[in-house]
């Protein structure tokens, strides 16, 4: 990969230092290496490290600051239940406890085959439809017994996640 601070930068690369500039893309960098792999894996990041002249340990502190950026491998589906508290209230704690007992891992973890990663977050902003999840990119709403179970079936599969209403 090679990257061009001029172009990421744009006007902004004219006042900076070449170090400077090198430092500014690294999040761009970032992102085009988890995008490609899922991940940071530790390779990528020394061949960039080398690539601009920046130290590992900078280019590692730096990845390490953003929440964003994850250095283990993560599922094809990644699976957040919301646990806000309208979310909680009407059976979070219960999508979680099936999909962990399902897929047996844990939250943050991501199962063996890397079909999914099960994460949480504190809203999703659709307390209309608690409990919620998005898989991917797709919100899950109203979950209950039968959409979790369709739910679950479709991460299995590896398809495209549809909703109990998808199968009528």
């Amino acid at each position: 990969m090679t990257l061009n601070a001029n172009e990421v930068l744009g006007h902004v690369a004219e006042v900076l230092t070449e170090t400077e500039k090198k430092r500014g893309i690294l999040i761009h960098a970032f992102q085009q290496i988890q995008e490609e792999h899922n991940y940071l894996p530790q390779e990528e990041l020394m061949k960039l490290s080398k690539n601009l002249g920046i130290a590992m340990s900078d280019v590692y502190s730096t990845a390490t600051f953003y929440k964003q950026f994850y250095f283990t491998p993560r599922g094809r589906k990644i699976v957040r239940v919301c646990t806000g508290t309208a979310c909680h209230v009407r059976g979070a704690g219960e999508v979680m406890s099936r999909l962990k007992d399902e897929f047996k891992i844990k939250e943050g973890e991501t199962t063996e085959d890397l079909a999914m990663t099960l994460e949480t977050v504190g809203c999703i902003g659709c307390c209309g439809l608690a409990p919620v999840a998005t898989v991917n990119e797709n919100i899950v709403g109203e979950i209950d017994d039968t959409s979790l179970s369709v739910m679950i079936e479709n991460i299995r599969e590896d398809d495209t996640v549809k909703t109990a209403a998808d199968d009528e």
